[in-house]
């Protein structure tokens, strides 16, 4: 999608780290209120659109992305004990539908803030360019979640994992969510990263480890001048991101980058506060 002639679209310069071409052991620990890289990365300022003007525009097997009124009958979403008895079929109903699935596996949700993310067993903002699974990462999740949820079912012809993303702080956001749009990834793009989920940040973050051990394995990217990317700024609780980490399904749009960027245009006084939601829909 371009936006050179289209006049109505507001674009704000953001600061995204990427991937730096000499990084190669690529590794990823996350401990409650902690996250640390392996990998070096570089800040590139880059055109960020503000997709609000066109949102109707963009779909999920396009771009790879889109955005969705949806009101949530979770109150508190620091509650952790209601997120858990209400949201995961409230996430599962709404990706059924929009989706078309026939089957449908909850993976589990991540709690996001922009300061003091302890709080609430909180995670930082995932301010570096990033896709959840890599292609390899994506097969064995989504494999061993269907045997896990649907031990009885026929097998599945294609698998979409998404991430449902919703802010609940008042806007504006002081750190949204840019999406690169598909369309302007590249075939081959994208290098493996392996991450791990620890009680603690190990001190050695390149001693070997356990074959088995619980996480997860995705995608780092290298900066490119063609990446365009998108937002949407003053997000509600009421609104929802649904964002493709892969799709087993190549010939539309499969995964796409993205990261958070501090939006220094958004006169702020929250910060942001989020949950994402995990999910793999299933076609047999």
């Amino acid at each position: 999608m371009t936006v050179a002639d289209d006049t109505q679209i507001r674009t704000v310069q953001g600061e995204l780290s990427y991937l730096a071409p000499e990084s190669t052991v690529l590794r990823r620990f996350t401990a409650p209120g902690a996250s640390v890289n392996t990998g070096i990365y570089r800040p590139y300022l880059m055109p960020i659109h503000d997709g609000r003007p066109i949102s109707d525009r963009f779909t999920l097997d396009r771009n790879g992305f889109a955005l969705f009124e949806h009101r949530s009958t979770v109150r508190d979403f620091t509650d952790r004990d209601e997120v858990d008895r209400v949201y995961p079929g409230e996430v599962a109903e709404f990706i059924k539908a929009h989706t078309g699935a026939d089957r449908v596996a909850t993976l589990g949700w991540t709690l996001r803030r922009a300061a003091s993310p302890a709080a609430n067993a909180s995670q930082p903002q995932a301010a570096l360019v990033h896709n959840d699974f890599s292609i390899e990462g994506a097969h064995e999740r989504a494999s061993s979640a269907y045997s896990s949820f649907f031990p009885d079912g026929p097998g599945y012809r294609r698998a979409i994992i998404t991430s449902l993303w919703r802010v609940f702080s008042p806007p504006p956001q002081d750190w949204p969510l840019a999406i690169c749009d598909y369309t302007s990834v590249r075939p081959g793009e994208g290098l493996p990263n392996r991450m791990y989920f620890v009680d603690r940040i190990p001190d050695d973050l390149y001693a070997e480890m356990p074959a088995d051990h619980p996480g997860a394995k995705g995608f780092e990217f290298h900066h490119k001048p063609y990446h365009q990317w998108w937002y949407f700024p003053d997000m509600t609780r009421d609104e929802i991101l649904l964002i493709k980490l892969n799709d087993s399904d190549r010939s539309v749009a499969w995964m796409v980058p993205h990261s958070a960027f501090h939006d220094r245009t958004a006169a702020a006084t929250h910060p942001r506060h989020s949950i994402e939601f995990r999910s793999i829909a299933y076609f047999e």
